[in-house]
């Protein structure tokens, strides 16, 4: 994150929650218990990996912070077609180069 444009610009939370209500506290609450016992038992991947979930939130909110790019690019002409994954080019994008 410290190598990433959004150092200046956004947390992890900022990214890695979702922004309403219930479901940012829900998602706390079942990140908080399942990273604390993935460190304690050091039961992880190295790479971390991203969920499916997860990485559906964090696409949720990179639509929400750069809307008005995203729509000028899904809502011109182009071969857009289908869900938005913006991870799939910007995979680096949060955390730096290396992803």
């Amino acid at each position: 994150w410290l190598k990433s444009g959004h150092r200046h610009t956004a947390t992890c939370v900022e990214c890695h929650l979702p922004h309403a209500g219930l479901s940012k506290w829900a998602a706390k609450a079942e990140h908080g218990f399942r990273h604390s016992a993935a460190f304690t038992l050091q039961n992880f991947k190295e790479p971390i990996e991203i969920t499916p979930r997860d990485r559906d939130i964090v696409r949720v909110n990179c639509v929400r912070c750069h809307e008005g790019l995203v729509h000028a690019v899904v809502g011109g002409p182009g071969p857009m077609r289908g869900p938005l994954d913006c991870l799939h080019c910007h995979a680096g994008a949060g955390h730096g180069a290396g992803g």
